[in-house]
This record gives structure tokens, C-alpha cells and sequence, in this order.
């Protein structure tokens, strides 16, 4: 187990590291030039020179992609380039909002999902098992930003039962879950048929396996043999796919917090964006693909405990 920890985490870092590099360059090639967004349109030649020196702008691609990774290493994700605060505190205060709206859209997913997965594979071919595939396929192709759009204009706007923007008082538990409803459902929709349907085909593959036909023989009950035997051995394919789809729910978490106004790392991401702030902008991709490769080395920790022979296949 040590060694498939070494190689997991081996494997992480370099995902992490290519992916940072891939993406300093991308954002190096977004059009428009960031000192003109920093230092306005009456900024002298020279004082562009004197902060395009200062950030390091002057040298070579390679060079800077070097010097920001060395920085890391050390704890530092560089300065803020308005607030002139460290990228690192800055990203500390959004970052808490984006979690729990993720393990919030993800909590009701699972919530949804399994249920929906085991009764659909305990009816199979029946009219319940087709309707079940039919929702979950559509839950699927529906977008997480046309979810978001739409929930709120039903659920806030005209019924007014929730509310519309905002992350809720901090110190009012309550009014921070309800704050938390909408923007999760709009996440966790689409996970929800995902995790339906792979737990189903998980389940009808196990239920066909010889030691479950030997228990089906002795006479226990079919939910006994579901929940007791079946379960155990089917989650094994959903516990790889939380992994993988809390990193991308970091990723769609933008779009919900954009469309409900809610703090978080992803609407940080896009407004520095929009002002080429370079350092956030790089510093907020680092920890998200940090957390995104986190998730999926978790899931396969989790996996590889639950099923030794997948840290023989590595």
C-alpha cells in the first residue's frame, strides 16, 4: 500500500505541474495587454517598462513559468496586483464558499443517485427502470449554467420560496443552507444521473457473479442481497467517479456562483480574469487543479483500500 502511495502522489505532482504550465501559457495568450488594465490609458512608457520589470513580464515564457513554479514551492503564489495583498490570503477567504457549495451539490447527488441507482437495478426492464434511465440521461445533458438560470427564475423569482444571490449571513447556519439550494442543485443535478446510471450497470454485472447466485439459492430476500452484498462490491466504479466529479464541480462552480452572485474562487478566477490580474488568476488555477488532482488521488486511495487488486494494477 506505501508503494501505490508513493506512485499515486508521484503522479499527482506531475499532473500538477504540467497543468500549470499548460495553463501559464494560455493565459499568456489571452488577447489585450495587462499593464494598460493596471496602470489605465495615461500610463507613460516608462512606467510600463518599470512594471513590466517589476512582474517579470520582460523575460522569456520559459523563465517566468520557472520562477512562478520555484515560488511555489516556496509557499508564495505571488501579490495581488490591486489589493497588493498575497495571492495565497486572498484565495483562503473565496475558497471556503466554493467547498462547501461543491460537497453540498455533491451530497444531494449522492443522496439521489444511489437510491435511484439500486431501485433501477432491482427493476430492470420495467417501466420504472426506463423512466429512471430516461431521467437521468436528461439530468445529464441538461448544463449546469441553464439549470442555475432557470431554477432561479422559478424557484426564487417567481415563487419566491428561496433566495436569488448572496452567500447568506455567517452567522446564521440556516439562512447559509438556504443560500446554498439553489447554486447546489444547479451542480448537482447532472451528477445525479451519472452516478444512477453507473451504479445500475455496476449492480446488473455483480448480481450475475457466481457467489451471489450461491446466496440468491439459500433464500434471502432479493433487497437483502442488494443492500448486503451487492452494494458493497457495485460502489466500487462510484467512488472513482466522485473523485473525478468533485474536481470538475470545482471547475462548473463558476458558472453557479456568477449567475447566484455568491463569493467563492471561481467568480474570483473569472473577475481576474476580466482584469488581467496575472498572479491571481495563476494562483487560483494552481489550487483548483491542486484540489481537482486531490479529489481523484482520494477517490483512488479510497478504492485501492476498498479493492487490493487495483494497487497491484499500478
Amino acid at each position: 500500500m506505501a508503494s501505490y502511495l508513493i506512485k499515486r502522489v508521484g503522479v499527482g505532482i506531475i499532473i500538477t505541474i504540467i497543468a500549470v504550465v499548460l495553463l501559464y501559457g494560455m493565459i499568456h495568450m489571452v488577447p489585450g495587454d495587462p499593464l494598460n488594465v493596471i496602470l489605465g490609458p495615461r500610463a507613460t512608457p516608462e512606467m510600463k517598462a518599470a512594471l513590466r520589470t517589476e512582474l517579470g513580464l520582460d523575460r522569456p515564457l520559459v523563465i517566468q513559468i520557472g520562477r512562478f513554479l520555484t515560488n511555489v514551492f516556496q509557499g508564495n503564489l505571488g501579490t495581488d496586483l490591486f489589493s497588493k495583498r498575497p495571492v495565497l490570503n486572498v484565495i483562503l477567504e473565496q475558497l471556503p464558499y466554493t467547498i462547501h457549495l461543491v460537497l453540498f451539490g455533491m451530497g444531494g447527488a449522492i443522496l439521489l443517485g444511489i437510491p435511484l441507482g439500486c431501485f433501477s437495478s432491482m427493476h430492470r426492464n420495467s417501466f420504472l427502470d426506463k423512466f429512471i434511465g430516461i431521467l437521468s440521461v436528461g439530468t445529464i445533458a441538461i448544463p449546469p449554467f441553464v439549470v442555475a438560470i432557470y431554477s432561479l427564475l422559478l424557484f426564487a423569482v417567481t415563487l419566491k420560496w428561496l433566495p436569488a444571490i448572496g452567500a447568506g449571513d455567517s452567522g446564521n447556519p440556516w439562512d447559509i443552507l438556504r443560500h446554498l439550494i439553489l447554486p447546489g442543485i444547479a451542480l448537482g443535478l447532472g451528477w445525479v444521473g451519472y452516478i444512477a446510471r453507473l451504479l445500475r450497470a455496476s449492480m446488473l454485472e455483480v448480481l450475475n457473479e457466481n457467489h451471489l447466485r450461491t446466496v440468491r439459492a439459500f433464500g434471502l430476500p432479493e433487497y437483502k442481497i442488494t443492500f448486503r452484498y451487492t452494494l458493497k462490491l457495485s460502489v466500487l466504479p462510484t467512488v472513482a467517479l466522485l473523485g473525478v466529479s468533485i474536481g470538475s464541480m470545482m471547475s462548473s462552480a463558476v458558472f453557479a456562483e456568477i449567475v447566484f452572485s455568491r463569493p467563492g474562487i471561481g467568480k474570483l478566477i473569472y473577475d481576474a480574469v476580466i482584469t488581467r490580474n496575472y498572479p491571481l488568476v495563476m494562483g487560483g488555477v494552481l489550487v483548483t487543479t491542486f484540489l481537482f488532482v486531490l479529489s481523484t488521488m482520494c477517490a483512488d486511495i479510497v478504492t485501492a483500500i476498498l479493492d487490493p487488486r487495483v494497487r497491484e494494477n499500478l
